[in-house]
């Protein structure tokens, strides 16, 4: 039997995003990942979802998921999903953005804890971080420790687990994981609002250059307006 068939199964929820490149490479690295990516109206979601195949293929991932969710996009309230609502630039503050969308980690979780039910998998890997990030209330410990209860309570065996491996690190911190387990960067999407260039100036744009910027590495996708996110 190989190495590869005896770890236990994962499922990595894989935006194509930074962080969830870096959970993907962890998952990877530990266990048998199956991939999940979800569209949901998102203006970015063609990118995005070239990016995830991208990164299965870069890093070999076999087992993959695309799913659709009409609900966020119909619900609106977010200048992710409503074109009405321009995505802000230099966001980043107290308040939650308007990029938030409401509950939206909870749709995904969702999916993703009946999928691994079927694939009888045991781990749930995303990308959430709550440090140097846009303040969204699905990102924070306690709403991940909650989701457990609930799944705990409502699947089965009640054994499968959502694990946040980067949500108590900083950006920067990331970026310099990312790079040890050699995660693809160059394949990654960030930007809330373009898909040919990053536009280097909405809230992702500025945290993900600032990390880059402070762990002492080059960001290696394009951006219209380089530079500009790492001003404070």
């Amino acid at each position: 039997m190989s190495a590869q068939a005896r770890k236990s199964r994962a499922i990595v929820l894989l935006s194509g995003g930074m962080d969830s490149c870096v959970c993907a490479a962890l998952a990877d690295r530990d266990y048998q990942p199956a991939a999940l990516h979800i569209s949901y109206g998102q203006r970015t979601e063609d990118r995005e979802r070239e990016s995830f195949l991208a990164i299965c293929r870069r890093l070999d991932i076999q087992e993959k998921l695309v799913v659709r969710n009409e609900a966020l996009r119909a619900i609106g309230g977010s200048a992710l999903t409503d074109e009405s609502i321009a995505v802000p630039a230099h966001a980043i503050g107290a308040d939650i953005p308007v990029t938030y969308v409401p509950f939206r980690n909870a749709h995904f979780l969702s999916v993703a804890v009946s999928w691994a039910e079927v694939l009888g998998a045991d781990k749930i890997f995303i990308g959430a971080v709550e440090q140097d990030s846009s303040g969204y209330p699905d990102c924070r410990p306690a709403y991940y420790e909650a989701f457990n209860q609930v799944i705990k309570a409502g699947t089965k065996e009640g054994t499968i687990e959502v694990v946040t491996p980067l949500i108590g690190l900083r950006k920067a911190e990331i970026v310099s994981l990312g790079l040890e387990l050699g995660a693809p960067f160059d394949l990654t999407w960030s930007c809330y609002s373009r898909q040919d260039q990053a536009c280097g100036v909405c809230d992702s744009c500025v945290l993900r250059l600032r990390a880059f910027a402070a762990a002492g590495a080059s960001d290696p996708i394009p951006y219209a307006t380089a530079g500009q996110g790492i001003r404070s």
